[in-house]
């Protein structure tokens, strides 16, 4: 009976995230076309250098630490890890402002102005979903996403009717679309402001007593593989997305980043929708699962999620240039082409993406970071010969060719993980 309880409070809760999520996806694309019709693909092409860098950036701002707030029992702790996590995440947006002005010297970021900014909003969103998370306010973390990703589309639209009406519409109109994400961020985090800590955010944003130092160092060494591991693994994942930017510019020019970017903005969409909603409810259940129960759970999720992915490939592999010039215009079907070629890759990718929770619920990421090298690495290696031997297409098929058997074993891994001892990663070298 309690099987089945905590079998239907699972689906609950993930339903809920994902009508969330289905509303805060549904408004950005159906958005799109309109968005797609007020910037350029040059301005697109900045939008997207501007926020694959920062995205880099930020994955690291709290170094992970807030990812193990769902892991906390104790109160105190998790208080505790919470108000670490903040405290990095301020320096890293002060550390920001002369990075910011360094990459922009080399050429590798537009608009550095808005750096420190981005660091901010998208670290404090990182910290605070997760402490929503922990207290299991999934409807608030519902509403979040929704206030995120639809208010993001919103102001892009209206900023891009403004500058449409006044007097920028091309290349120098990009900064509309990099603000516009930011201001919703700061909107969204409102709703995950409760619970409050139990003093309160005064107490955990003011200075630290010595006790309260101590408590953050020994959380800090006792999480220390969110920092040591897992954070180089997420940056490095974000890095690989900022080098296939860079190699799109430096091959084809800003243009071919904006077909690159908007298509993987909406091939990604799914996975972004479906993928948030199943981790953030698998992650603490795995957390606390029995090894048996914990392996029935990931195979689940990757049989029904590889179903889903198989329809989604056929309609790309079909239909995808003319999908593209319908919603986008003609000058987007290039986008089209690129979603073709790229189907197979985001299909793997959409049951890839919720099943990241699993190895750091299993203790298994080191496991986790040393298999995604060899993915990342394969990737920006494909795309760049890819490029090398048949311009933006052919690079896009060869992400594919190379990326489905990496995703495929990791799947059967995954399938047969040795969980004889709970968080042994015996067998996983």
């Amino acid at each position: 009976m309690s099987g089945a309880r905590s079998a239907s409070s699972f689906t609950r809760s993930a339903l809920t995230l994902l009508a969330g999520g289905a509303l805060a996806q549904l408004i950005p694309l159906l958005l799109g076309p309109v968005v797609a019709r007020l910037f350029t693909p040059a301005a697109m092409g900045v939008f997207t250098q501007f926020s694959t860098v920062a995205a880099t950036l930020a994955v690291a701002a709290s170094l992970r630490y807030e990812q193990a707030l769902p892991l906390e029992r104790d109160e105190a702790d998790a208080q505790a890890l919470l108000a670490l996590a903040l405290r990095l995440v301020s320096l890293a947006v002060l550390i920001s402002v002369p990075v910011a002005w360094g990459l922009h010297a080399l050429g590798w970021l537009p608009l550095p102005v808005l750096l420190p900014l981005a660091m901010l909003c998208a670290g404090l969103l990182q910290v605070l979903m997760l402490w929503a998370n922990r207290a299991h306010r999934f409807r608030a973390l519902a509403v979040s996403r929704i206030v995120q990703y639809g208010g993001a589309a919103v102001a892009q639209v209206a900023l891009g009717w403004w500058l449409w009406q006044g007097t920028a519409s091309g290349r120098e109109g990009a900064w509309a679309l990099v603000l516009a994400p930011m201001l919703a961020q700061l909107a969204a985090l409102v709703w995950l402001l409760r619970p409050s800590p139990a003093a309160g955010w005064r107490s955990v944003l003011a200075r630290a007593q010595p006790d309260a130092r101590q408590r953050m160092r020994a959380l800090a060494h006792r999480h220390r593989d969110f920092a040591l591991v897992n954070t180089p693994h997420a940056f490095l994942g974000t890095l690989q997305d900022a080098l296939a930017v860079a190699l799109l510019i430096a091959w084809s020019g800003d243009a071919a980043a904006g077909l690159w970017g908007l298509a993987l903005r909406y091939l990604k969409a799914p996975a972004t929708l479906v993928g948030s909603a199943v981790s953030q409810v698998l992650y603490p259940r795995l957390a606390a699962a029995s090894p048996g129960e914990g392996q029935r759970m990931v195979r689940q999720v990757m049989v029904l999620l590889g179903g889903l992915a198989v329809v989604f490939m056929s309609i790309l592999l079909l239909w995808g240039p003319a999908l593209f010039a319908l919603a986008f215009g003609d000058a987007w079907r290039d986008a089209g082409r690129l979603a073709r070629a790229l189907s197979p890759y985001i299909a793997a990718h959409f049951v890839a993406a919720p099943l990241a929770v699993v190895t750091m619920a299993w203790h298994a990421q080191r496991w986790a970071f040393r298999y995604a090298l060899i993915g990342q690495v394969a990737f920006v290696l494909a795309l760049g010969l890819g490029l090398w031997q048949g311009g933006l297409t052919a690079g896009a098929w060869a992400v594919s060719l190379v990326m489905v058997p990496y995703f495929g074993w990791y799947f059967w891994r995954l399938a047969r993980w040795p969980l004889a001892v709970p968080g042994s990663e015996k067998g996983l070298a």
